[in-house]
């Protein structure tokens, strides 16, 4: 049985500021099929992005029975779904040190989606490395955030 690629990134033009523009973008990636997913918001922030553009692919996939591979340049999602999400599960979304675990939401939605794939792998790629479809996941986030620029 083939595997669903998918490619994602996010990113935030002025992530420290108050007023900022954020995109997220993704590709899935089935045999000869892709498809291509882009959004953003204002005042919001890179890790924000990046769990989004996670959480769309997922929510965009139709079976749960195909296996999914994710290849994504953020260790802060990778870290995440691999290793950090059972202790703050088991410390009631606490961090190690025993603060407010940060975009909890969003988390907790990426953890519902991806417990119901049968099988699903978190990948780290190196970013602006010259890999296809991460470059691709970037250039539709860049894309959505150009999109709000425009709207102001």
């Amino acid at each position: 049985m083939d595997e669903i690629i998918i490619y994602c990134d996010g990113g935030c033009r002025g992530n420290q500021s108050d007023h900022n523009v954020g995109g997220w973008g993704a590709i899935l990636r089935y045999g000869d099929h892709i498809k291509e997913l882009r959004g953003g918001a204002k005042d919001t922030t890179n890790n924000v992005m990046e769990l989004t553009a996670a959480i769309r692919a997922l929510e965009a996939l139709k079976s749960v029975q195909i296996p999914v591979s994710f290849y994504i340049d953020s260790a802060y999602v990778v870290n995440g779904m691999n290793s950090w999400i059972p202790g703050w599960i088991k410390k009631g979304w606490k961090t190690a040190g025993g603060k407010p675990v940060k975009n909890k939401e969003l988390w907790i939605r990426l953890n519902e989606l991806a417990q119901k794939q049968e099988q699903i792998t978190f990948n780290k790629v190196k970013g602006h490395h010259g890999v296809e479809f991460n470059e691709r996941a970037d250039q539709l986030a860049n894309l959505a955030m150009d999109d709000l620029e425009k709207s102001e």
